[in-house]
């Protein structure tokens, strides 16, 4: 037998052993006799190099070379997630998907393993690099010692050209035996992540290959469009043929969990099946099983399952719009307490706000943190001057935690005051929330015009919080509907107004007339009427405000109550929140300058609109001079039937190019879609000899 056969032979008996090993638990020979076959194909291969083959079984062994780790780019989007604290958030995320999406979705749910980020390029079946996440464009190669893990594939069973995106971990136990067994404590890893991360970047491959990581795949990329599966679960069953690991904790969300079932069903995985309905339940399972698995985790992450759907969401600069995780702990940071300020809202809801020394937290520096109320205020027992753990729940808002450390000056536990600090009426108790109950208290109707004039909402430009305050100390506003009615002469006499702003502020009050009728439900701050339960007010029936009042007139809750998600107590409130005197003295006042109270002005004025955009789908880019913000020219198209999306992709029809386009324009170009400037689209849609602009530079269109 020749040195290349004999090489040859023992490459592929050893594959075979460590295949039966790894993967179904069964050792075919002895612990020695598999050393013995080890040794004899290592001292083979460095006699003859020439002979080794890419994916010998001795990689696994690994070496003592030191190891240079270059930096490589990667080919794929390598990108981190959008994230969510809450199981409203993530019903959030669904929700939208779907509508954006105009059909029906799904979502697989898989665990957030608490690792490192890994990439795994395959040329023709064979490994060929291993490459960190990195900034998301350029990681390190470290293929040898990835080439030591027992759960990567070496080569795959078919030559596909492939890149795989995995999470590298070490399981809680034997980062606990190896730790114990470190003698110098300064060189033991706070954790089993940061263990690995070390490993992972070990300088000997033979130093790696002791240290025994695994590593779970989530995503493939196939080079050759026509080879990739038809959707996510189809990817992970595919992953799996192929020899990777999965995690087998699936979970995936439909409809019904019939849809769910059958779908797991066909793509040939085992999983836990789920209605959007059971999110709620779900996310308290696996946080609670979270502390008895092998493994760490730090949260799920939930993904569209249709990849061609994730194709037309594409990605920002940041995520990609397809996948959300859902962190079980929000970052923290700690700071000092140095003082506590208390707010009203447009409800009359008393807000403590706690002051704080400056906290870098979530890539920003924050001052303020919420404190929800007094009973949340004594579950803390929180005094001023206390050291306080700061979170941002769901990423945005600032929140104390807890009390680290109790101040040194003597404050105890600090109480709301017993009057409104705005109009000094008695505050009064409603559950565990503290109400003043004057509904003309200033900065309750500084509130309701700044929520009703919001972006959100009635979207008046200029009219924000600071202008509505400037606007009513002045004796200009004082009530939503004065917003309508005011006389706004001596807007220019106030400090930072001028000709321009008063200009501005009456073309957008002129604009918001136009608005339709259930953003105008919505912009009441009626209790539980947001924007949602407009929508499906008006979808079911109450489609006028006369239709709302004369329900509400006869105290018919159940009516109310009936529309699917709602209920009795929605009912109720909606009840209650409409027979208030001072809202119908607004609704009246509204109705009398024109506001749309009925959903039909809404189809006369926009229905008629000729569908010039119908089957097209328009993206846009830069900044325009007719459009500010540009989501006005979003609804432009939307209006003419077109579809929006915020990527460009080979779907895309069109993109609408202000100035500063950069990636998405040079995107379109590559892709042929065709682009529209903003005068030819201003033509198209009929407004281009409507232009006349102020001396401010802006254009009066609408």
């Amino acid at each position: 037998m020749s040195i290349k056969e004999e090489i040859d032979r023992l490459t592929e008996e050893l594959k075979v052993y460590q295949d039966k090993y790894y993967k179904e638990g069964v050792s075919l020979v002895s612990d020695n006799e598999y050393d013995r076959l080890t040794d004899r194909l290592i001292a083979l291969e460095k006699e003859h190099p020439e002979f080794q083959h890419p994916d010998s079984p001795t990689k696994r062994v690994g070496s003592d070379l030191t190891n240079e780790f270059p930096e490589v780019r990667h080919t794929i989007p390598v990108l981190s997630l959008d994230k969510a604290y809450t199981d409203e958030a993530v019903l959030d995320f669904f929700s939208k998907s779907i509508q954006k999406e105009g059909g029906a979705l799904s979502f697989a749910a898989e665990e957030k393993i608490d690792g490192i980020s890994m990439v795994l390029y395959y040329e023709k079946g064979m490994l060929t690099r291993a490459v960190t996440r990195g900034n998301g464009e350029i990681g390190n190669d470290v293929t040898p010692n990835i080439m030591t893990m027992r759960s990567v594939p070496l080569s795959l069973p078919e030559a596909l050209d492939i890149a795989v995106r995995g999470e590298v971990y070490l399981e809680k136990a034997d980062f606990i035996r190896l730790n114990a067994a470190e003698p110098d404590e300064t060189k033991r890893a706070a954790n089993p992540r940061n263990l690995a991360a070390g490993t992972v970047r070990r300088q000997k491959s033979s130093e790696a290959v002791r240290v025994p990581l695994t590593m779970y795949c989530y995503e493939g990329f196939w080079a050759d469009a026509d080879k990739t599966p038809s959707d996510h679960l189809h990817i992970l069953a595919k992953l799996k043929t192929l020899g990777f690991r999965i995690n087998p904790h699936l979970a995936f969300f439909d409809a019904d969990r019939d849809k769910a079932r059958r779908k797991l069903s066909d793509a040939g995985l085992e999983g836990d099946a789920y209605a959007f309905s059971d999110l709620d339940a779900f996310i308290r399972i696996k946080t609670a099983e979270r502390g008895g698995l092998p493994y760490e985790i730090d949260g799920l992450v939930f993904k569209i399952n249709e990849l061609d759907v994730r194709e037309r969401f594409g990605y920002t600069e940041h995520h990609p719009r397809w996948a959300i995780a859902y962190k079980f702990e929000a970052p923290q940071a700690e700071a000092k307490l140095l003082g506590i300020t208390v707010q009203v809202g447009r409800t009359g809801r008393i807000t403590p706000v706690a002051e704080i020394t400056p906290t870098k937290l979530g890539g920003s520096t924050i001052r303020r943190a919420t404190l929800h109320n007094q009973e949340y205020i004594d579950e803390l027992e929180l005094a001023v001057g206390d050291t306080v753990s700061v979170s941002k729940r769901g990423d945005v808002i600032p929140a104390v935690e807890s009390v680290i450390e109790k101040n040194s000056e003597g404050n105890t536990t600090y109480r709301l005051p017993s009057e409104c600090p705005c109009c000094h009426t008695q505050i009064i108790q409603v559950g565990g929330l503290q109400y003043c109950p004057n509904y003309d208290c200033p900065d309750q109707v500084k509130g309701r015009i700044a929520y009703f004039a919001s972006a959100d909402q009635m979207d008046i430009e200029t009219l924000g919080p600071r202008t509505v305050e400037l606007l009513y100390d002045a004796g200009i506003l004082r009530s939503i509907e004065d917003i309508y009615t005011a006389d706004y002469s001596r807007v220019t006499d106030l400090p930072g107004m001028g000709e321009k702003s008063l200009r501005l502020l009456e073309k957008g009050i002129r604009e918001s007339l136009g608005r339709p009728f259930a953003v105008v439900l919505s912009s009441l701050g009626a209790a539980d009427i947001g924007k949602k339960s407009a929508e499906i007010l008006v979808r079911n029936g109450f489609d006028s405000m006369d239709k709302i009042l004369n329900a509400v007139d006869r105290r018919d809750t159940a009516a109310f109550a009936a529309i699917p998600g709602f209920g009795e107590l929605t009912g109720e409130r909606i009840v209650e929140s409409f027979s208030s005197p001072s809202l119908r003295a607004t609704i009246e006042g509204l109705r009398k300058a024109g506001v749309h109270m009925d959903a039909a002005e809404d189809r006369t004025e926009e229905g008629n609109l000729p569908q010039i955009f119908s089957g097209e789908v328009w993206c846009i880019t830069g900044s325009f001079h007719s459009f500010n913000p540009r989501t006005k020219a979003l609804k432009e198209i939307e209006k003419r039937g077109g579809r929006t999306v915020s990527s460009v992709t080979s779907k895309t029809t069109h993109l609408l190019a202000g100035e500063g386009g950069g990636s998405k324009r040079a995107e379109a170009e590559r892709l042929g879609v065709k682009i529209v400037t903003e005068e030819e689209f201003l033509e198209a849609i009929g407004k281009g000899e409507e232009e006349s602009g102020n001396e401010d530079g802006q254009l009066l269109l609408f």
